[in-house]
């Protein structure tokens, strides 16, 4: 197999959640490309249609199911929708997230908390055990659960979602340990400030913007496109003997 070939997904079912923009829009329309059949889902049924039908139209197979990923009823159902369209799910790509506070920790309500660790970390949770069954028939599978800079180091005033992405972090190493078994391997990935609609508030300050730049050995905000090809590479048999693994794509800034 050449090395090209290993970064094909032809013949796989890839579920991502958080898929209707930013990140995991980016990732659904690169394993796409990679040839795999897709399951693009978040809360809202119209804006999946959207992702969904742009990669019908250049041809690739994709399949458009809305559930709200701190909802473990619409994960079921997102797992059934998944099997019955291709049989079962090979790759899970966890990447919807929730942080509806900005500001010091004194400061969150308990209702935020609840919603922060419901999306962020029981989601992935249920949703990993959800597929694992499939993976598990299917002689393995690949988890890439999105988790961000602020797990490994919390960020200001984004302090209970930093403490969702470490736990996040700390649940991929024990799926990697407890699954490997089962040929399922489980990845994470801490991207920084990549320009996405859900990192506004961070890129539209300038004082922030300012900060962060001057710390980058990679002077400049991300793309989409620079967490998705490391997706790939986790979803794929490239990266087949990467498993616990934490891998950053911010620029350099935790260096």
């Amino acid at each position: 197999m050449s090395i090209f070939d290993r970064f094909q997904l032809n013949g796989k079912v890839a579920v991502i959640t958080g898929a209707s923009k930013g990140i995991g829009e980016g990732i659904a329309h690169a394993l796409a490309e990679a040839g795999a059949s897709v399951v693009v889902s978040s809360r809202k049924q119209e804006a999946v249609d959207e992702v969904a039908n742009a990669l019908s139209e250049k041809g690739f197979d994709a399949l458009a199911v809305a559930a709200n990923a701190g909802n473990a009823d619409e994960l079921q159902k997102l797992v059934e929708a998944a099997r019955k369209a291709y049989g079962g799910i090979d790759i899970l790509v966890n990447n919807a997230a929730a942080n509806p506070v900005f500001g010091p920790v004194e400061n969150t309500e308990a209702w935020a908390y609840d919603k922060i660790m419901d999306v962020n970390l029981k989601g992935p949770f249920e949703l990993s055990k959800l597929a694992l069954p499939d993976m598990q028939k299917r002689g393995g599978g690949s988890i890439v659960n999105i988790s961000s800079i602020g797990g490994l180091s919390p960020e200001q005033q984004l302090g209970l979602y930093s403490v969702s992405k470490a736990a996040l972090i700390s649940l991929t190493k024990v799926l990697a340990k407890e699954w490997g078994r089962y040929g399922v391997r489980a990845n994470a990935i801490c991207p920084g400030l990549i320009k996405t609609k859900f990192s506004e508030a961070l890129w539209s300050n300038e004082k922030i913007m300012k900060y962060m730049i001057s710390q980058l050995p990679i002077p400049r905000v991300g793309s989409v496109e620079e967490v998705a090809g490391l997706a790939l590479f986790l979803a794929s048999e490239a990266g087949s003997y990467c498993t616990g693994a934490v891998f950053t794509a911010d620029g350099g800034f935790t260096v």
